[in-house]
């Protein structure tokens, strides 16, 4: 097989064989095939689609070309969650530590920024010291301690999908359900787990922006995750408003802490809770969704689930001071306000714009060798429904470069829409997909 025979047999529409799907990732993740073929097949793939088969088939492919690993010493369940990213979604860093403390193993291997939205990995490295990297026999220690782990991809685990995350980000190819499906559903059965919950993002600051493609991924990741004798739910949650107060790393961090100590945005407090609860459900915690949202709700006001937190941070080689004392976090140098130029009602956000603008400020990726300024961060002020006057602060920037600054910003002031009349606000879960 050559590889610019299967780029132009995709580039036509026509469906690959197993055995051509298995030729081109083991290939790419040997180094055989370099990433100016790969990006051209993903875009391929990405304009063309992918089938079910397909879909299958790349998902093995990209499980199997590293190991699959068991927790067969550890008692309980292992379950846990993924989020299709948006802006602002910080809710892993929450939600670990909540199910951790109340009995469950949590092996959670996570990316990075990817397109618009930031990386749980990313998020983490703003604790200094935090160590992301760490083998797979520090990985399990670490779980048989505190019941919690969260990880980046090792070489062992998914090594194809590590490599294609990376190439997907900086090539525009990440919208695309097939492509999104195989990159989660590969890390995630490679961790051993027994139960997934999926946070599926949908509106504007979403990858499926649309809510009927929001459903399909969903359901396909359900039935992927079923078909391989896992348990899984989706819920499908809005995303036409960045989740919390903030984005940017060490605010991310800063607010995912306010939310373990009770406090912190309510949206973002609520779908925390709303996820650890199903988590608890699908790992046989509790009887019932509604008893783990009692769980869930308990282990914060106790504060367990705060020092699960804390306990993590420190076995991973991570300053657990910072959850007491912010100013140990990375600080921006410098603020600007974003002020609103119109009287009326918030009705709409193009909230991927903000991610967008974050990156361009040095808080993500716009290329995969680009380095993360974890300082830099947006604070909203406004919500949709909100009646602003003119000159009142949407937005406040923190950064420590302005080489980008003025772009950013007019992406920010344009990323609003001002109505007359306020419009009923949205369900934060949508719906379910395989409840």
């Amino acid at each position: 097989m050559r590889a610019v025979d299967l780029i132009r047999k995709k580039r036509d529409s026509a469906e690959h064989s197993r055995e051509e799907i298995d030729f081109l990732i083991s290939g790419y993740t040997r180094g055989e095939i370099p990433d100016y073929q790969m990006a051209s097949w993903l875009m391929a793939t990405w304009i063309r689609g992918l089938s079910g088969a397909e879909i299958a088939s790349l998902t093995e492919a990209m499980l199997h070309s590293g190991e699959v690993i068991t927790f067969p010493e550890l008692p309980g369940k292992k379950v846990d969650k993924h989020s299709t990213g948006g802006v602002g979604d910080k809710t892993s860093l929450i939600l670990a530590p909540i199910v951790a403390a109340g009995g469950l193993t949590v092996p959670m291997i996570s990316g990075r920024g990817l397109g618009h939205t930031g990386g749980t990995l990313d998020k983490l490295e703003a604790i200094p010291g935090f160590n992301t990297a760490l083998t797979l026999a520090e990985f399990r220690k670490i779980l048989g301690e505190c019941g919690m782990g969260l990880i980046g991809q090792t070489a062992e685990i998914a090594p194809a999908d590590k490599k294609i995350y990376a190439l997907r980000d900086v090539t525009s190819t990440v919208e695309n359900i097939g492509l999104i499906c195989a990159s989660i559903m590969s890390k995630k059965l490679a961790e051993g787990i027994d139960a997934l919950v999926l946070d599926v993002k949908t509106g504007s600051g979403a990858f499926m922006q649309k809510e009927e493609d929001a459903v399909r991924l969903a359901a396909l990741m359900v039935e992927t995750a079923r078909r391989m004798g896992k348990k899984a739910v989706a819920l499908i949650t809005d995303m036409d408003q960045p989740l919390g107060r903030f984005a940017g790393h060490s605010h991310e961090v800063i607010e995912s802490i306010e939310v373990l100590r009770g406090r912190g945005a309510k949206d973002l407090r609520e779908l925390s809770i709303e996820l650890s609860a199903w988590m608890f459900y699908l790992g046989d915690r509790t009887k019932s969704v509604d008893e783990g949202l009692v769980l869930a709700e308990r282990l914060i006001a106790s504060g367990e689930a705060l020092e699960k937190f804390k306990q993590g941070i420190t076995l991973q080689g991570g300053d657990a001071r910072v959850v007491d004392d912010y100013e140990r976090l990375p600080q921006a140098r410098n603020h600007k306000e974003v002020t609103s130029h119109a009287n009326g009602y918030l009705t709409a956000t193009n909230c991927m714009e903000f991610g967008v603008a974050l990156a361009m400020l040095g808080g993500g990726r716009e290329k995969k060798e680009d380095a993360i300024d974890p300082a830099v961060g947006l604070e909203f002020h406004k919500r949709i429904g909100d009646r602003i006057a003119s000159g009142e602060t949407l937005v406040t920037i923190h950064y420590n470069s302005d080489a980008k600054l003025s772009e950013a910003t007019e992406r920010i002031e344009k990323s609003f829409v001002f109505g007359e009349h306020p419009l009923a606000p949205k369900k934060l879960v949508r719906r379910l997909v395989g409840a």
